[in-house]
């Protein structure tokens, strides 16, 4: 017999099965992957190089939902923060797989060129490119943290009926409904927005330093 036309097993099979083990249960394991693809899981490994191989074609995945044409906007505030929001939905849905990928070291030259895209974003507009870093992981906090938020129960706050001691508590919960994941990512999106601008602002125009010596004034030997 011939071989098959479609191959038993490539990269892209690996990677969509591992991620949907991660969907299911939260986890995955190679061997678990071999038997869902009905293979040996040696074979498993003529393709990736062992579990953080596997990961990394996870991550290649979820970020390929990504919007990367975002981070083509201008001006820059307004790419970031069509990134972020694009960034937040890849992720949502897939929650069980966020652990998973931020305790693992980025190795995946697609989602590396997409960090090396952000990285440039920040230093065209002027942000210190000892910050920019800083920035960038910030957001993510952001994203992620809101990411999970969103795969969260509807109602995370079990209130006791017609209870004195959490009646604003329950007034506040009916006010916000079923926007609350949302409007916070926002909100807080729009504060570390903000920031960024004002920071990046005075980078490219800093103040007179509060410590420099009046005209005429004699330095120490130690230059202080």
């Amino acid at each position: 017999m011939g071989r098959p036309r479609t191959p038993l097993l490539d990269r892209e099979r690996i990677g969509a099965t591992a991620l949907e083990l991660i969907d299911e249960q939260g986890e995955f394991s190679v061997p678990q992957v071999a038997r869902r693809l009905g293979v040996q899981t040696g074979s498993v490994y003529h393709h990736v190089d062992g579990r953080a191989g596997v990961i990394e074609l996870v991550r290649e995945r979820v970020s390929a939902s990504i919007d990367t044409a975002t981070l083509d906007l201008r001006p820059w505030d307004t790419a970031l923060t069509a990134w972020a929001r694009s960034y937040r939905a890849a992720f949502a849905a897939h929650p069980h797989a966020i652990p998973l990928l931020m305790t693992s070291p980025v190795r995946a030259p697609k989602v590396l060129e997409q960090y090396e895209r952000a990285v440039r974003l920040l230093l065209e507009v002027g942000f210190p490119v000892a910050e920019v870093m800083t920035v960038i992981t910030a957001l993510e906090n952001l994203v992620l943290g809101s990411a999970l938020d969103l795969a969260a129960p509807d109602t995370m706050w079990e209130l006791p009926p017609d209870s004195p001691d959490t009646e604003k508590l329950a007034e506040a919960l009916a006010a916000v409904g079923s926007r609350r994941a949302d409007a916070a990512f926002e909100l807080a999106l729009g504060a570390f927005t903000d920031h960024c601008r004002t920071h990046v602002s005075l980078s490219a125009h800093p103040s007179p330093s509060a410590h420099s010596s009046p005209p005429g004034a004699k330095s120490s030997p130690s230059g202080a």
